[in-house]
């Protein structure tokens, strides 16, 4: 019996151990799995690559710099060599903890920070606030575009820290502090509390305002141009007066259109000269970010933040059914480059599409001089997600971009476009007129261009004409007046351009600068034109009169080549700011000493009472603008916007205020009694205005058609006028007063 129960014992006991055996082994296989940690900069790029990396890959994000130079003081030990003095950013601490105690639960730690100096420096910031805290092995992983092929490939191919990357970003973080935190206490001390100059920023300013002392000091000329109707059959065209007794018509007075009109208007009409020619379109090179943000602001009139913005979305990854894709690369790049996979894609898609458009060989483009050439082009990660096949998903400035950034891409693979270009010369006594009209004969790339088509491809039809073919006049002329234009003021597009051109600044840093421009008040935009303020020409006048060697864009771009130098490892990043520092350094102290305060010169006395204290009020200049403050400060601190019309509502007393929305919203104007009075409008106010039909105030307004005009803000009224009629308009509401 004891031998049974000892054989039935031994029998129960059997799975019981089986059991606790295998929940052992699965706890040390668990335990042996091996755990990888991917560090990205943003929480939508870490939800996209996650789901690509899936089991064993954790992904957080770093939020960008999470260690960086304090903003309350220089932090740049000028006697030791310049070494910069880092902390870990106000506010990202407890992140920094978050992020140390994941890499310490981990076998392997990824940084897979942007491909940039930036990027670079953020990695290496991180290697150094993880190594310690951590057994993890601690690696670099850096891609152009966020797919499960490439994120793959870089995690398979991991790397070290590019310290020669790091220490650029160094020299220009280093570089721009010892300039920012000098000029901007000078400008504190001379002009205003809470200005702020920097290396690159004063340089675009400076740009700004010569333009605009250019367009200040053009005068208009006038000139008169002549077209004149033709026909053949049923058939009419339109020609311009292009010769005059065989030279370039100088027409500078109606008096001088009209002498020819006189000589000309009864004279045969004949076809002296017919010349058709052909002419090869080649395709476009891929975007590059300045070329981007040109793009999206001439053809769907974004700003370069918005551009930058939404690029960043499309980049780091779309919601598309249960997937999240990546939907182009990289987007911030100097170079056209695209890499073999890619070429390969799109021209499987051109070949499935547009057999015929499919050039023998790829194209290729070359790089610009001074590309750093780290990314490719920007580009779709697939040229099978069209527009069409994408729309769903996408927001519509989402998707007007992407459009522009696919079309862009294929079309550079495709073959040439052939336009063919008719002119024509018809003589009226010893008067000659051209017509041309253009018409495509091979579409080539031109098959997939929507949004970046131009008008001026195609343009007139002409009826059949031959060399001495009389043609019949119905006498028909259209004289015009014009005036000579003067120098445009930059917009976000023409800016970007010339910053590139000009070597001023990186990819990554032109929205950046328009932006501070713009926030710190010294530029202002007007119909997307940037107009510098009085506060910015000001500041531009002492730094480019006091600095002239810093102030300048060949010093700019010379900072560019040096730091790409020191990227290349040909120059020592310590060495070229003690060259620069010590000269620097001297000029200041000369300019403190010597440069007379302009502080309250840009305040002006009113004739309005402050409500509180009865002292007048002044028109100050703030960080956003004019505003209305008492002369009693500091006992009496009120405080107003100015007032810039009356309410037009009936029974309301208030006054018509300038106002901003919430965050980065654009001004608008409403009535000082909100809530009360919900009047608003998003045209601003022609101070002193009064609409002569119905009493209520003038906006100004523009438009691609009529240009700059005003009109009453009233929508029930009809008046609207152009510029023409300024003095009229203003001698009527003064009359009216």
């Amino acid at each position: 019996m004891a031998k049974t129960a000892e054989s039935e014992s031994s029998k129960t006991a059997k799975p019981k151990s089986t059991k606790a055996k295998s929940s052992k082994t699965a706890k040390k296989s668990a335990k042996s799995k091996k755990q990888t940690l991917v560090i990205v900069e943003s929480p939508a790029k870490a939800t996209t690559i996650e789901k690509y990396l899936g089991k064993g890959y954790t992904v957080k994000a770093s939020m960008g710099h999470l260690i960086d130079l304090p903003k309350s003081r220089m932090a740049v030990d000028i006697e030791n060599n310049f070494q910069p003095e880092y902390i870990t950013v106000r506010g990202r601490a407890k992140l920094l903890k978050e992020l140390q105690k994941d890499a310490k639960k981990s076998d392997f730690v990824l940084l897979a920070s942007d491909n940039d100096r930036e990027g670079e420096a953020i990695a290496w910031h991180l290697n150094r606030a993880l190594k310690d805290k951590t057994e993890a092995v601690i690696k670099r992983i850096v891609f152009n575009e966020i797919t499960p092929v490439a994120i793959k490939d870089a995690v398979k191919n991991p790397g070290e820290i590019d310290e020669s990357k790091v220490n650029a970003q160094k020299a220009r973080r280093v570089l721009d502090r010892l300039v920012g935190y000098n000029l901007s206490p000078l400008l504190w001390e001379k002009v205003k509390n809470g200005l702020s100059a920097g290396r690159v920023q004063s340089v675009a300013l400076r740009l700004i305002c010569d333009r605009e002392s250019e367009v200040e000091k053009f005068i208009p000329e006038e000139y008169w141009t002549l077209e004149a109707d033709f026909s053949k059959g049923k058939s009419v065209f339109t020609a311009q007066l292009v010769l005059y007794k065989n030279e370039k018509p100088n027409l500078k007075s109606e008096a001088d259109v009209n002498k020819i009109i006189a000589e000309i208007q009864n004279s045969q009409c004949v076809v002296t000269d017919l010349k058709v020619t052909e002419k090869t379109v080649k395709p476009k090179p891929p975007f590059t970010t300045s070329k981007l943000q040109q793009a999206a602001a001439n053809r769907l009139g974004f700003n370069s933040r918005k551009t930058m913005q939404i690029a960043q979305q499309l980049y780091e990854g779309i919601q598309m059914g249960e997937n999240r894709v990546g939907l182009i690369s990289y987007m911030r790049t100097d170079s056209v480059r695209i890499s073999q996979t890619a070429l390969d894609e799109v021209r499987e898609w051109i070949s499935a599409n547009y057999p015929g458009e499919l050039p023998s060989e790829p194209i290729s483009y070359a790089v610009g001089k001074g590309a750093q050439d780290a990314h490719e082009c920007i580009r779709p990660t697939y040229s099978k997600y069209t527009p069409d096949y994408v729309k769903s998903y996408l927001s519509r400035d989402q998707l007007r971009l992407y459009t522009l950034i696919w079309e862009k891409f294929v079309s550079c693979q495709m073959t040439n476009a052939k336009t063919e270009t008719t002119s024509v010369d018809i003589k009226a006594g010893e008067a000659i007129f051209r017509v041309s009209s253009s018409k495509l004969i091979e579409k080539g790339f031109y098959k997939v261009i929507r949004t970046l088509s131009s008008k001026d491809e195609i343009s007139g039809n002409l009826p059949a004409l031959k060399v001495d073919e009389v043609l019949s006049s119905n006498h028909k002329f259209y004289p015009e007046q014009h005036f000579t234009q003067g120098p445009a003021r930059y917009t976000d597009a023409s800016m970007v351009k010339v910053l590139e051109e000009k070597g001023i600044g990186r990819p990554s840093t032109y929205a950046p600068i328009i932006s501070t421009l713009l926030d710190r008040y010294y530029v202002q935009r007007s119909n997307k034109q940037l107009v510098p303020t009085e506060l910015g020409r000001m500041i531009c006048k002492i730094l480019v009169e006091a600095f002239p060697d810093v102030i300048n864009e060949g010093f700019t771009a010379e900072v560019e080549t040096k730091l790409d130098e020191v990227e290349k490892n040909n120059i020592v990043w310590n060495d070229f700011i003690g060259e620069f520092y010590g000269p620097f350094k001297k000029r200041i102290d000369e300019v403190d000493k010597s440069q007379e305060s302009m502080k309250g010169s840009l305040d002006e006395t009113t004739d309005e009472l402050c409500d509180k204290c009865g002292k007048p009020m002044l028109k100050k200049l703030g960080r956003f603008g004019y505003f209305l403050a008492c002369s009693g400060f500091p006992e009496c601190k009120n405080a107003k916007s100015i007032p810039l019309a009356k309410c037009p509502v009936e029974g309301c007393d208030g006054e018509i205020i300038e106002r901003k929305s919430k965050g980065r919203g654009r001004s608008f104007y409403g009535c000082s009694n909100y809530p009360k009075c919900s009047f608003l409008s998003h045209f601003k106010p022609i101070v002193g205005s009064k609409c002569p039909k119905c009493g209520w105030f003038l906006v100004e307004k523009f438009d691609k058609k009529n240009g700059n005009y005003k009109s009453c803000i009233n929508p029930a009224c009809d008046y609207l006028h152009s510029e023409t009629e300024d003095e009229n308009l203003m001698s009527m509401a003064e009359s009216e007063d």
